[in-house]
């Protein structure tokens, strides 16, 4: 975070002295020595980011969606990473929790009940009646804004005729799939409406080509539910999602940050959870990642306001759109993607790209999505994000392991919420999205050190864990080495103090380690491996000494730069 990873920079300021000497005159400088702040604080680490300051001052403001397109597609890919750890991280490498994320999955265990209600805190809409109050104003998926017969306000949306069950079905699993991750997200239930208890509201407005808003009429109700999928009882599948608490303020950006929200301090492309999408995006093929699909809305807590920052609409997952299935080169290249184009136009089509020659079974409610060419690193979405680009090793392996804490019956659970009527599309998505799940986990939790959880008892034994070798992805190592250091908390200063190995994921400390209360040691944790030699580059692990043992308050997989 910004107090933890910014460098130190010490403010010097100079008193010219004038003094006369016999060779002339002499000019000096006092200085006023800036002592740097120490390494690791005594609240280390955090489990909070700091949000202190009143954002009530937020004003709503619009995202351009085509100049937002533009620029992803043409800019953002001839932008050079700046390669540097995610400045929202604390001490030991997690990102904790804020108005833009819940640590859930893979912090602590995630039961069967939680990840099936997801999001859900309020009542189910009440179909009996529904009164349109406007259109739709987010998304492509035919729907309407409509409050229910108790009075709450809905955005409803329908499936497409080519795909009942797909555009409602993956909405409701995905954001149980994304707020289980950690996401803010909306809550959506499946529902129905029929014509016979829809009304207008005499206020109920549409913006027409020309931009003017105008009143809504039947005719408008009737075109926008003939493009839905209606069933054969004349009733409307459809997904109610409940609309968020709070002013509305537009959409985020995935560069920069929000001017006028006081707390919005570390740029978006540097924010860890931004920068796994591209993890969490491949897994569920989230292929629309645009601004628009964003949400920020000013809330009050503890007396100030607060910018609560969410992903409003992940419906574009699996293998369905709003209008449809998608398109045979989703997930497989952006939609302007100048090299396979290129090598389609000089080979006159012949140059098949991956997507050309990939299989899909054909479940209208799934669409187009599939397991066995995916490849987790080659995934693309309609238009990368500057936090897309801006992806390490290190949030690859961290994202990595929240996607492998979905167990087998945790996936089949979310997934039959989607309440399909063909249990064989449940079982085909069930399946697509375990054999996703384990190409990530073995792509990236190899691909660098992946020492987990070490721990320090107060007898000096040290134990940790191995996230590939525990996924069953890569054989032990032959041999993992520890070198350990006394640390000096305020020059940053380390000392040798010996070596340590086994063969085993536990091992016994030098005898020299310190006793005092507050003392720190430097642990370099690395593992010999003839298949992965990348797991030789160490990970660099501290402990703060306690009454009774150790405290893990650091944890650096990767340096900088790499």
């Amino acid at each position: 975070m910004t107090r933890r990873n910014a460098p130190a920079r010490p403010v010097t300021r100079r008193h010219p002295v004038v003094a006369l000497a016999a060779w002339g005159l002499l000019v000096a400088a006092l200085a006023v020595v800036h002592t740097a702040d120490p390494k690791f604080f005594a609240d280390d680490p955090l489990g909070r980011e700091p949000e202190t300051e009143d954002a009530s001052g937020v004003q709503p403001w619009d995202i351009d969606l085509f100049y937002d397109l533009t620029y992803n597609l043409f800019a953002t890919p001839r932008r050079v990473p700046a390669n540097i750890r995610a400045e929202n991280v604390n001490t030991i490498g997690e990102v904790p929790d804020s108005s833009w994320f819940t640590n859930r999955i893979g912090s602590r265990e995630l039961t069967v009940d939680e990840l099936v209600r997801g999001p859900v805190e309020g009542p189910a809409p009440a179909p009996s009646k529904w009164t349109i109050t406007r259109e739709k104003s987010a998304g492509a998926a035919p729907g309407f804004t409509a409050q229910d017969a108790n009075g709450q306000t809905w955005f409803v949306s329908f499936d497409a005729p080519v795909n009942p069950e797909g555009a409602t079905g993956a909405v409701v699993v995905a954001t149980k799939i994304f707020w289980a991750l950690g996401y803010n997200q909306v809550e959506y239930f499946l529902t129905e409406m029929r014509p016979e208890t829809v009304a207008i509201a005499p206020t109920a407005t549409k913006r027409r080509p020309s931009g003017a808003r105008t009143p809504l009429t039947q005719g408008d109700v009737r075109e926008i539910m003939e493009n839905a999928f209606r069933r054969a009882d004349g009733s409307y599948r459809t997904a109610a999602g409940r609309m968020l608490p709070g002013k509305v303020l537009g959409g985020f950006k995935y560069q920069g940050t929000r001017p006028d929200d006081p707390n919005d301090v570390v740029p978006h492309e540097h924010r860890r959870e931004l920068r796994a999408l591209r993890v969490f995006g491949a897994w569920t093929n989230l292929t629309d990642m645009k601004a628009g699909n964003t949400l920020d809305t000013l809330v009050t807590e503890g007396g100030r306001g607060v910018v609560r920052h969410y992903l409003q609409d992940v419906g574009s997952t699996f293998g369905v759109g709003a209008n449809g299935p998608h398109d045979w080169n989703e997930g497989w290249e952006h939609v302007y993607d100048g090299p396979p184009s290129h090598k389609r136009f000089l080979t006159f089509g012949f140059g098949f790209s991956p997507w050309q020659t990939a299989d899909y079974e054909d479940y209208p409610a799934v669409g187009r999505f599939e397991g066995d060419a995916f490849d987790p690193e080659t995934w693309k979405p309609r238009a990368p994000t500057v936090a897309y680009y801006e992806m390490r090793d290190d949030d690859a392996f961290w994202a990595a392991r929240k996607v492998m804490a979905f167990s087998d019956p945790l996936i089949r659970a979310v997934v039959k919420t989607g309440q399909f009527s063909d249990p064989k599309a449940e079982q085909y998505l069930g399946d697509v999205l375990i054999k996703r799940r384990d190409k990530i986990g073995r792509t990236y939790l190899t691909k660098i050190n992946p020492i987990v959880d070490p721990r320090l008892d107060a007898s000096g034994v040290l134990t940790f864990g191995n996230a590939a070798v525990q996924a069953g992805f890569a054989k032990a190592p032959a041999r993992y080495q520890a070198t350990w250091y006394t640390f000096d908390n305020a020059t940053g200063e380390a000392t040798g103090v010996g070596g340590t190995e086994s063969a085993t994921e536990r091992m016994q400390a030098p005898t020299q380690l310190p006793a005092a209360p507050g003392a720190f040691v430097k642990v370099e944790l690395r593992a010999t491996s003839a298949e992965h030699p990348t797991w030789a580059q160490p990970v660099q692990v501290y402990f703060r000494r306690q009454a009774d043992g150790w405290a893990l308050v650091g944890l650096e997989r990767l340096p900088e730069g790499r």
